[in-house]
């Protein structure tokens, strides 16, 4: 065999310098799964159940959401807890919409005219920042965010004991 080839291969097994002690085998250095083994663990002891069978999860937040497709689900009803872990997409409400229309109830139906709305006022107001009426109505937009003033001679705690009766 060559001799430089062979000090070649010596000398990538070495753990120290000249004449010390050369490694008996590569060290095969272990993927760390511990927060995954916590996790379940911690799971466990809540007590979940999987959810077999659900192909889509979605997660509105204001105008994102956040879609799962082909989710691992897990729930704990007593504990209300549930876990969704899978490979997550963010999107746009207006890019999803279409979509997901036909899995609303009757309830969200108003949500989604009151999200329609406000999706209007949006986009009317950013193009016809120079109107005049738009001007008109951004003082009453300021006005619903402050705090109402109090009435007079009313009080918070009158007004839970009449609410209790």
């Amino acid at each position: 065999m060559n001799v430089e080839k062979l000090q070649k291969m010596a000398g990538s097994v070495r753990t120290g310098g000249k004449g010390t002690m050369r490694r008996k085998k590569k060290a095969v250095h272990k993927t760390t799964t511990t927060d995954d083994k916590r996790l379940q663990s911690t799971l466990k002891r809540i007590g979940v159940n999987a959810i077999p069978a659900i192909e889509e999860v979605n997660i509105f937040k204001e105008d994102v959401v956040i879609q799962f497709l082909n989710p691992k689900v897990q729930a704990s009803i007593a504990a209300n807890t549930w876990v969704v872990s899978g490979s997550p997409q963010i999107k746009k409400l207006q890019d999803i919409l279409p979509q997901i229309i036909h899995q609303l109830g009757p309830d969200n139906l108003e949500n989604l005219k009151k999200l329609a709305e406000q999706f209007q006022k949006q986009t009317t107001g950013t193009t016809d920042s120079a109107d005049a009426t738009s001007g008109a109505n951004a003082p009453q937009e300021d006005d619903d965010d402050e705090v109402p003033q109090l009435v007079d001679g009313e009080t918070f705690e009158a007004a839970a004991d009449e609410g209790q009766k």
